[in-house]
């Protein structure tokens, strides 16, 4: 009889110890296949307009009970990846886009779903403190400045568009004379302006500041001198998740959507 209880308990232990390791195991199964299958859009494009991307995508996915999975960075980063599995492309400006078009992701993109969202204007950004004073764009031709710019993704010719409004050749002219490196795109430039203190001016757009406030003051460029450049979205024309795709890109364009862009410093319509 002893032998019998003693039998007894030790299976109900044994039973106790499986279920202990084989139901988190299952949980945790269960689980991370929810997640596979819940990511059921798939958006590439720059950095610019990640953090406005990224929010937006956040609670556009607790609406609807599905994530949408944003990849952003220069584009050589991500476009092979996209052509196989992308739902949306973003861009950085309306160029941007025409460039996705025709040479970056051939094909991918269905050209009648194109929207132009929302617009950031140039800016300077400058130390915490401004501690060269730095007021507008005159002053950025002054001697003994340094300025880091970006020549590239969704800013091609943008320094030269801001100097060069007014018409005035000395204004061109000393600024360039001060550019110390040309970036090949904005992720190139933060990490130079993160690292290389020399640096007094990162001549960019205002949605950098928002995006990392504490590396750099703002000040605007006169409006004289202010360019705009544009955050657009499409569908693709390999994307299986049409109709979720379109949803996201009309939420992208409402007032909710609206109001977390201007929050990372866009202006909207």
């Amino acid at each position: 009889m002893k032998k019998t209880v003693i039998s007894f308990s030790f299976r109900i232990a044994l039973a106790t110890l499986l279920m202990a390791l084989v139901v988190p195991s299952a949980i945790a199964q269960q689980a991370a296949s929810a997640e596979k299958s819940a990511i059921i859009l798939k958006a590439y494009g720059p950095g610019g307009p990640a953090p406005a991307m990224r929010e937006a995508a956040k609670v556009f996915g607790a609406k609807k009970g599905n994530m949408v999975q944003i990849t952003a960075g220069p584009t050589p980063t991500w476009k092979d990846q996209a052509m196989k599995d992308a739902d949306l492309i973003f861009s950085g400006s309306e160029y941007m886009m025409t460039d996705f078009v025709r040479k970056d992701v051939p094909g991918l993109i269905d050209t009648s779903t194109i929207r132009t969202l929302y617009l950031r204007p140039s800016a300077i950004l400058v130390r915490p403190g401004n501690p060269k004073g730095i007021k507008g764009m005159k002053d950025l031709a002054k001697p003994g400045i340094k300025i880091l710019v970006v020549e590239g993704a969704g800013q091609v010719g943008m320094w030269e568009d801001v100097a060069g409004r007014t018409g005035s050749v000395k204004l061109v002219d000393g600024i360039r004379r001060n550019i110390g490196f040309f970036a090949a795109n904005s992720a190139e430039a933060k990490k130079i302006w993160n690292s290389d203190m020399s640096y007094d001016v990162w001549l960019i757009w205002t949605i950098w500041q928002k995006e990392s406030p504490a590396s750099a003051d703002l000040v605007n460029t006169e409006p004289e001198n202010t360019i705009y450049r544009s955050c657009g979205i499409a569908l693709t024309n390999r994307s299986e998740q049409k109709v979720l795709a379109k949803e996201f890109s009309n939420f992208l364009q409402s007032a909710e959507g609206k109001e977390i862009f201007v929050k990372w410093g866009w202006i909207a319509p």
